[in-house]
């Protein structure tokens, strides 16, 4: 099914939760904020909010140095 991730079509598997989706791009789950649909999606619901077809998916990662 396709969800836009970031701006740009992506395409997932029915059923994809966040945390997978997150693992699926290699970013560490604990460095990222998850927006879907204009909501943000608080790390303790990542494993249990599955992706619709057309969500809009916006994550941002964390990067710390100075």
């Amino acid at each position: 099914m396709q969800i836009k991730l970031n701006g740009e079509d992506f395409e997932v598997n029915d059923g994809t939760s966040l945390t997978a989706l997150i693992e699926k791009l290699g970013l560490n789950p604990k460095s990222v904020a998850v927006e879907r649909n204009l909501e943000i999606v608080p790390k303790s619901l990542h494993a249990v909010t599955k992706l619709c077809s057309g969500d809009r998916i916006e994550i941002v990662e964390f990067v710390g140095g100075g």
